[in-house]
């Protein structure tokens, strides 16, 4: 089966079932599948041949869903992007893929539109640029009318489980992101692993609550596949806000939550969180990125409800391990490897290491990516013997619970989405006042990590921490821009003149 296969199997099951809730609104499994269906359609008529790439570059909206599962029935690949990207980043992605298209949406709180149409510009390969607008965008093609016409009866279109379905990109060693593949079987098996966990396991009676973004692994596949594959209803969030959240919660009777630590850190916060009824959560889980032991402390008192804590990654489809596969829940660590995942911990040479003893995680199984777009030698690298090598660091205790102590690689996770020191680092570089800089992590309650740069400026320049922060922004994604700038005379470099990054990193979570 093939995930179009699958929503279309869940709609025939349950067709008037409801499927998604968006805004008090509700989309039965067949309207949902009839539209993706329009979708797809629409996209094999502008010329989309099965192996090509659809950029997506929307937030959560019943119509992300729509044209995720409408490009896949079409054969081709879908390419999520993050709607926090700037022109570069998008461009960038747009080239690398050779996306033939990208669907996007505008409104006036929605603005990466822009970013979108200013992107395509310069991406040679792409053909299309597919607006879902109120009004006519010149030079693109209007949702409404090249969709929305479209026929609704299945496209006749052949998908094998073993053609790459998503790319998702995420930053790699050189600074630029890499495409990870991911086929059909890739994600429909980590769903499958999630199911042989009782407590994950979604039903049709379950009321799936989504804020998370969809363009993340996380959201697409543990929280949107997972939810069609059992025929679940999505109680979709547009945007995350700590009391809007609850009262969907509330007035829904939400059964599953997915969620990542600053949606936590925020209700921990609430002075009047008690006042919500969230009695009917039967499953809470928590990934992205490390949870502090005390949020999940401070928000299991206040609700009532655990939170099962695990860990993943996009080449993984996501999810390796979790709490909820474990005899119990241990806070602090990610748990027990899904069923079907083997997990090891080795040194460098690849041998495993005793148990207690800190070494890199690697996994294994059918979840694990294809490999990396065009990329052979980092596939190479990351795919060994048919193991993933996370790049991850971390301890498996006596009992089998695992614990990500750190990263061999100087990635900076915020709020669950990668950032590379190195591509801040050529951005701040830019600046005419710059002379030298490094980026580094410090630790954030609120995000998990965050990030700081260490800047020496030009003998005679001048720049203020306000002025650096600004030209990030402009350049690059709000997530991946400093929160804090110090000033140094010089860098702590080695005799090879290489940045000392983990003296830079106890500096820095000290000043913190």
């Amino acid at each position: 089966m093939d995930l179009g296969q699958m929503l279309a199997q869940t709609a025939a099951h349950y067709p008037d079932k409801t499927a998604i809730i968006f805004r008090d609104n509700g989309t039965t499994y067949a309207e949902f599948d009839r539209r993706a269906n329009q979708v797809a359609n629409a996209l094999i008529a502008l010329g989309i041949a099965p192996g090509d790439r659809v950029a997506l570059l929307m937030h959560n909206l019943p119509l992300f869903m729509e044209a995720y599962y409408g490009i896949l029935k079409a054969g081709a690949s879908v390419v999520p992007m993050n709607v926090l990207y700037k022109v570069g980043e998008v461009e960038y992605i747009l080239k690398d893929s050779g996306a033939k298209a990208i669907m996007s949406f505008r409104s006036d709180a929605a603005p990466y539109y822009k970013v979108a149409v200013a992107a395509a510009a310069n991406a040679p390969e792409l053909q299309h640029v597919i607006l879902a607008t109120p009004e006519e965008t010149p030079g693109t093609l209007a949702w409404a009318s090249t969709i929305g016409n479209a026929p609704t009866t299945p496209p006749n279109v052949t998908v094998n489980p073993e053609d790459v379905a998503v790319i998702c990109y995420t930053s790699g060693t050189t600074g630029r992101p890499k495409g990870a593949m991911l086929t059909h079987r890739n994600l429909l098996s980590n769903c499958e692993q999630c199911m042989m966990v009782p407590a994950i396991t979604t039903r049709p009676d379950d009321v799936v609550w989504l804020a998370l973004p969809l363009f993340h692994i996380y959201a697409m596949n543990v929280g949107m596949n997972l939810a069609v594959m059992n025929g679940a209803s999505m109680a979709l969030i547009e945007r995350f806000e700590p009391v809007s959240s609850l009262e969907v919660i509330q007035k829904y009777k939400c059964t599953v939550l997915y969620g990542a630590p600053p949606m936590f850190v925020a209700w921990a916060q609430l002075p009047n969180i008690r006042d919500y009824d969230v009695s009917s959560l039967r499953y809470v889980a928590s990934g992205a990125a490390a949870l502090p032991v005390r949020v999940l402390e401070a928000f299991q008192g206040l609700s009532g409800v655990p939170i099962s804590e695990g860990y993943g990654l996009s080449e993984a489809s996501p999810v390796v391990t979790t709490n909820a596969a474990a005899p119990e829940t241990r806070p602090g660590t990610v748990g027990f490897p899904l069923p079907g995942v083997e997990v090891k911990i080795v040194d460098t040479a690849g041998n495993e290491v005793p148990r207690g003893e800190m070494g890199e995680l690697i996994c294994r199984g059918a979840n694990i990516m294809k490999g990396y777009w065009h990329q052979p030698e980092a596939t190479a690298e990351a795919l060994q013997d048919g193991w993933l090598h996370t790049g991850d660091l971390a301890v498996m205790d006596a009992e089998g619970y695992i614990s990500i102590v750190d990263r061999k690689k100087d990635m900076i996770n915020v709020s669950g989405y990668n950032v590379y020191p190195r591509e801040v680092e050529e951005v701040l570089f830019r600046h005419p006042a710059v002379a030298d800089a490094a980026v580094v992590q410090y630790p954030d309650p609120y995000q998990g990590e965050s990030v700081m740069a260490y800047v020496v400026l030009k003998q005679g320049q001048q720049a203020t921490e306000q002025e650096l922060m600004d030209y990030c922004r402009n350049e690059i994604a709000t997530f991946k821009c400093p929160r804090k700038i110090v000033f140094r005379d010089e860098l702590p470099k080695n005799n090879t003149g290489k940045v000392l990054r983990r003296e830079l990193r106890d500096q820095a979570a000290q000043a913190v």
